[in-house]
C-alpha cells in the first residue's frame, strides 16, 4: 500500500526535525505506542497497541531512522510483528519552511500480512491516513504546550 501526503508543524524546520527524532516525543505522539526504547544510533524498540476493525493485537518491532539530512529529510523505516499479522514499512519525511512553520511531506510503502490484511484494502488506507493525521496533530500540541 502506497502512502502519501503532508502536514504542516507551526515550528521552524529546526525543532521540527528534533522533535519527529526524539524518542520519547514520538512514543507519545504515535497511536497505540506504548514504548520506544533505543537500542543504538537512530534505532529503537517499540512496543504497539493496533486495532482495526474488530482485530487488535500487541506488535512488538523496530523503527530505524536511516539517511538523516538535517533539517530536510530522513527515512523511516518500520517492522511489526504479533499474533494477528506483520507490517513493514519504508517512508521518507521531507521537512521545508513554509508560512508560519514547517511543510512535512511524506510518502513511502506499506506491506500487511496475517489476519490484520485481511480487513481490506480500503479499511487499511483510512485507518494509517487517521493515524498519521493523529500523530501530526499530536507532535503539534505537543511543541505547543511545550511553548516551542
Amino acid at each position: 500500500m502506497k502512502i502519501a501526503g503532508h502536514h504542516s508543524l507551526p515550528l521552524p524546520p529546526e525543532r521540527a526535525y528534533q522533535l519527529l527524532q526524539d524518542p520519547e516525543v514520538l512514543a507519545r505522539c504515535m497511536p497505540g505506542c506504548d514504548a520506544l526504547v533505543r537500542t543504538g544510533e537512530n534505532e529503537y524498540q517499540m512496543k504497539m497497541k493496533m486495532m482495526l476493525a474488530s482485530i487488535s493485537g500487541l506488535f512488538d518491532g523496530t523503527i530505524k531512522i536511516v539517511e538523516p539530512d538535517p533539517p530536510s529529510s530522513f527515512r523511516l523505516i518500520v517492522e511489526g510483528k504479533g499474533k494477528i499479522g506483520f507490517m513493514k514499512g519504508d517512508g521518507k519525511l521531507n521537512l521545508t519552511a513554509g508560512g508560519t512553520g514547517t511543510q512535512v511531506a511524506y510518502e513511502g510503502d506499506v506491506q500487511v500480512g496475517g489476519t490484520l490484511a485481511a480487513v481490506g484494502q480500503r479499511l487499511l488506507d483510512t485507518t494509517a491516513k487517521m493515524m498519521i493525521k493523529r500523530f501530526f496533530d499530536k507532535i503539534a500540541e505537543t511543541s505547543a504546550a511545550a511553548g516551542v
